[in-house]
């Protein structure tokens, strides 16, 4: 490959991955702290229902999204299939589930004295979540490079919804599929071993920073 079409491969994947780890939080980090917060009649379903989508398939996700976004059918009018906007949309879909469990589990660990204390100080309800939030910032992050790294690192979403174009919607992913396809596997190995290295240094990046942050 040559290094312009590397280039933007790694760009797309980190543009249209990244944008879908922020809206996946941005809409996951709050629904799993009203799950943690309260009890009500419903909420082990919920979480049942929240783990078996965690399962899902990602071809399966891709062909709901294309099902929706295909000229017939009802979002077809916008024109998104084959664009990045669509392959950041079904990438949402996917790990919206995994950033829910993975917060729901760190909120659940936080001294909920911290919230009743917030409380009783006179803070407000929402006032009262940010300490909880704050308390709880380096596994809700973790949770959140999680979702980027299943976002990143999946290929049936990306191909069916991207249309693997060149230039234009193919990433790290599809072009592994591509050049393994094509037989040249030593570029496929290539771009492999740069996915890697790019999950396992945000991971450490993220890691020892906050962890010196904790120590301060």
């Amino acid at each position: 490959m040559i290094f312009r079409e590397l280039a933007l491969a790694v760009w797309i994947s980190l543009k249209t991955s990244g944008l879908a780890a922020l809206a996946a939080s941005a809409l996951a980090v709050p629904a799993a702290l009203f799950l943690a917060g309260r009890e009500f009649r419903g909420k082990k379903l919920i979480l049942v229902v929240n783990q078996t989508w965690m399962a899902a398939p990602t071809v399966v996700i891709g062909l709901m999204f294309y099902s929706l976004l295909s000229r017939s059918g009802p979002l077809g009018r916008f024109g998104l299939l084959y664009t990045q906007a669509a392959m950041t949309a079904g990438q949402v879909f996917l790990i919206l589930p995994l950033v829910v469990g993975f917060s729901y589990t760190a909120l659940r660990q936080v001294d909920r004295r911290a919230r009743r204390t917030a409380l009783t100080l006179g803070a407000t309800p929402r006032q009262a979540g940010w300490v909880v939030l704050r308390e709880a910032r380096f596994p809700l992050l973790v949770a959140v490079l999680a979702g980027f790294a299943r976002a990143v690192s999946e290929v049936g979403i990306a191909m069916m919804l991207g249309g693997n174009i060149r230039y234009v919607t193919r990433n790290i992913t599809t072009s592994i599929a591509l050049e393994t396809a094509k037989g040249d596997f030593s570029n496929g190995v290539a771009l492999g071993a740069l996915l890697l290295v790019i999950t396992l240094g945000i991971n450490v990046l993220v890691q020892t920073g906050f962890r010196g942050r904790d120590r301060e």
